[in-house]
């Protein structure tokens, strides 16, 4: 279908062009399935997850896929898993990344897209899933938002009541795993962030251009900024439009066409507000 407009280290995966079905990433795909609803052993292996330079806290490797194009002008990034205890907003990362692989769906104008299906392996491989990484810090709290430095202490004291869950941290970038997506922005340099979180049922959009009004069955509603989150920081401060989709479940996806529906809704909603965008400058950096 046409889409017309101490914790032992994940051992290092060869190349994507040499991953197959039965070697290569098993021992990071065996400890991602025991934690992912809807993600096989084989999905796993076949996604081509290699790893990156970064390492987490506890010194587990970030898994990232490209998906590139020769012709590729637009370039858009899909992250999950950025809180530990929102397994489904993983497992979603990496069924679209089978789907950006299929020629089936297709825009007018290439993408070379880049998936990094799971930003907290720590906080999602404890013993208790955990929405914080392996140093109690929320991860979506901790990017370099203007007055973070006010703003976020203050957010979390008042706002949360001190809540150990949304910690931002003791200064912004303090964690390797939003220092690793930070550089990724800076230098793939990415048209479009596409954001995946739960449990909320809802689309939420920060930045230029009219946002989508639903993928799938979740509708536009924005539920505001705050102080130290990648929307606030890439949408608001750095105007890089970001898609926040949020799953009606944490420990649960949506059925398989539905996924399939939000995406072809996603990339319905890119042919009409990014395709004609003008280009940024080309990224200068690899995972």
């Amino acid at each position: 279908m046409a889409v017309g407009f101490s914790t032992p280290l994940w051992a290092t995966p060869p190349a994507p062009s040499k991953v197959s079905v039965d070697a290569s990433v098993t021992p990071e795909c065996q400890a991602l399935v025991r934690r992912l609803p809807n993600v096989t052993l084989a999905q796993c292996q076949q996604a081509g997850l290699v790893v990156s330079a970064a390492r987490s806290v506890q010194g587990r490797r970030i898994l990232v896929r490209d998906v590139p194009d020769e012709q590729a002008q637009l370039r858009v990034l899909v992250v999950g898993g950025i809180h530990g205890d929102e397994p489904s907003a993983a497992s979603v990362a990496l069924h679209w990344l089978a789907l950006a692989r299929d020629k089936a769906f297709e825009l007018p104008q290439p993408v070379h897209w880049r998936f990094i299906p799971a930003l907290n392996p720590d906080g999602l491989l404890m013993a208790q899933p955990r929405r914080t990484n392996a140093n109690g810090v929320d991860l979506n709290r901790n990017f370099p938002t203007p007055e973070w430095v006010r703003d976020a202490p203050h957010y979390w004291a008042q706002r949360t009541g001190k809540d150990p869950r949304r910690w931002p941290g003791k200064e912004p970038l303090s964690e390797p795993e939003s220092r690793y997506l930070h550089e990724e922005m800076q230098q793939f340099k990415p048209h479009l962030i596409v954001s995946l979180h739960a449990p909320y049922g809802v689309l939420d959009f920060d930045g230029p251009t009219t946002p989508p009004s639903r993928l799938g069955r979740l509708y536009l509603d924005q539920v505001g900024i705050y102080p130290g989150s990648l929307g606030h920081y890439a949408g608001v401060h750095k105007g890089m439009p970001v898609v926040t989709v949020e799953l009606a479940s944490a420990k649960t996806t949506p059925r398989d066409a539905e996924m399939r529906q939000m995406w072809v809704d996603l990339l319905r909603w890119m042919g009409e507000r990014l395709i004609a965008a003008p280009a940024r400058p080309q990224a200068t950096g690899k995972s």
